[in-house]
């Protein structure tokens, strides 16, 4: 398929099908949802349904929550500084980091205000709860970025017990960062589930945000984020999932996928997608990624890995969730 750059539907239009679920020849089902692709130049290319309407990009702007943790002092590299932008899979070298990265600054895990979770990663929830083991704050896949906001608490004397509150100073800072990395206004303020104060902005304005990260300046804290996170993706997501796979296989990339099926990327020239589907089936986020990707103009072979979405009956692979753009 050609790739055609094409308007933005009307806001308030139903979202147009980005992906069917196909079971023995039958379509029964759709995921609707919007998607914004720009070009090296930061233009729009293409565009399916309301790329500029407010969405929370959930977990896709935790790069944006470890860059404004840099600009309040803190002053992490390599693992640590990826791990402050992660979602975690709750593997055991994420988990080790955590403890080390509260230790270092006098804190432990109680101080975390994440809710008690287990592993993201459905391997390591098994191998843990076969272990015995019990839902934990430093398991919520947000600890490691929990452990970095308490270490900017605590290097700059504010209050520890109310650094989630949207008025505190950090994320007062939080705000500030991600209006400027997505040059737009945060159209709302919510809650996420790991209770951290949650910006919302349009598609566009995500994948402008993605964008600005890997154009920055060299030692600015927006590329900080975007060097760390591309040197150590196993830290920012896990050994078995998409963000990682993409960052290792696709040099220079940025990738950060949010919960309701959120994707961001940006590739090193200054290409960017940023996508949401709309019932948030994280199903369906792989396959509209790989697609995304193809037309981004990413030539590898992580595409179809990350695209494949078998459907099984009995077992046996029977149909697909398959794209539509």
């Amino acid at each position: 398929m050609s790739k055609q750059p094409r308007p933005a539907e009307t806001s308030g239009a139903i979202p147009p099908v980005l992906a069917e679920v196909v079971r023995s020849g039958f379509v029964e089902g759709h995921h609707r949802g919007s998607l914004v692709l720009l070009a090296a130049d930061g233009s729009v290319e293409y565009a399916l349904g309301d790329p500029a309407a407010p969405v929370f990009p959930r977990s896709s702007n935790k790069p944006f929550q470890a860059a404004a943790v840099l600009r309040a002092g803190l002053d992490l590299t390599g693992e640590r500084l990826a791990l402050a932008a992660a979602s975690h899979s709750g593997e055991g070298f994420h988990l080790a980091l955590v403890h080390t990265m509260l230790a270092e600054h006098g804190l432990t895990a109680a101080d975390l205000s994440t809710p008690p979770d287990l592993p993201l990663d459905p391997v390591e929830a098994e191998s843990y709860l076969a272990a015995g083991r019990v839902r934990e704050k430093v398991t919520m896949n947000c600890s490691g970025k929990h452990a970095a906001m308490l270490a900017a608490c605590v290097l700059n004397g504010w209050d520890r017990a109310s650094y989630l509150d949207p008025g505190h100073p950090l994320q007062r800072l939080v705000h500030t960062v991600v209006e400027e990395a997505a040059g737009e206004r945060v159209a709302a303020v919510g809650t996420d589930g790991c209770g951290a104060p949650l910006m919302a902005i349009g598609l566009t304005g995500l994948a402008r945000a993605f964008r600005s990260l890997v154009l920055a300046e060299p030692g600015t804290p927006g590329r900080r984020v975007a060097d760390a996170m591309r040197a150590h993706p196993e830290y920012v997501a896990g050994t078995r999932r998409p963000d990682t796979w993409l960052m290792r296989e696709v040099p220079g990339t940025l990738a950060k996928m949010g919960a309701e099926a959120v994707q961001a990327v940006a590739l090193a020239d200054g290409r960017a997608l940023a996508f949401k589907i709309d019932d948030g089936g994280a199903r369906a986020l792989g396959p509209v990624l790989g697609r995304a990707l193809e037309l981004l103009g990413v030539d590898s072979p992580v595409t179809a890995r990350i695209g494949e979405a078998p459907l099984l009956g009995g077992g046996v692979r029977v149909g697909e969730i398959r794209t539509t753009f």
